[in-house]
């Protein structure tokens, strides 16, 4: 009894924690089928809003990447997230993985591109089932972006320096 008293502690100590961790600001990922297909396919924004009041994600400057012709690679996206909900969104294939070493060198080790987000992937996020954590691994590599948020109600725009993370997957024999 006391055992499950401890552990029910641990883990509400553990799950506040982490909400408080990532649950500052609006969270948003990408995907794109092309990272694995090789193709053009679309870009997909995903972003969650876990504050009070509906925003609109202005932008997202890649400060690190180069865009055709010079200058980083912004992308304007004008998503209207509601309070507490998600929004999504298609666009045209936009490059978001630059010249980086970390980037190259990792897709060219057999790992595969799954998602770049503001926030830590957790296998247990996406729903994976892992029985062997021996042969599967999470790799990530880390880029600068410049996030331009603004709220609904009072027009008020935040802009925060932070970083996107990419995340790759790959399940091997190790």
């Amino acid at each position: 009894m006391l055992r499950h008293v401890i552990l029910m502690a641990a883990l509400l100590l553990f799950s506040t924690a982490e909400a408080g961790q990532t649950g500052e600001g609006v969270k948003f990922a990408f995907y794109s089928a092309s990272w694995q297909e090789n193709n053009r396919d679309l870009l997909r924004v995903v972003a969650f809003n876990p504050l009070e009041t509906e925003v609109r994600i202005e932008s997202i400057d890649f400060v690190d990447l180069r865009a055709p012709g010079g200058g980083s690679l912004e992308l304007r996206l004008g998503l209207d997230v509601p309070a507490g909900g998600y929004a999504e969104r298609e666009m045209e294939y936009v490059d978001l993985l630059g010249d980086s070493e970390c980037i190259s060198d990792t897709l060219a080790s057999d790992w595969r591109l799954v998602e770049i987000s503001n926030y830590t992937l957790n296998p247990s996020v996406r729903n994976l089932i892992i029985e062997n954590t021996e042969s599967f691994r999470i790799y990530q590599c880390v880029q600068n972006v410049e996030t331009r948020i603004s709220e609904a109600a009072t027009g008020a725009v935040t802009e925060t320096r932070e970083w996107v993370l990419y995340h790759f997957e790959a399940l091997t024999d190790r």
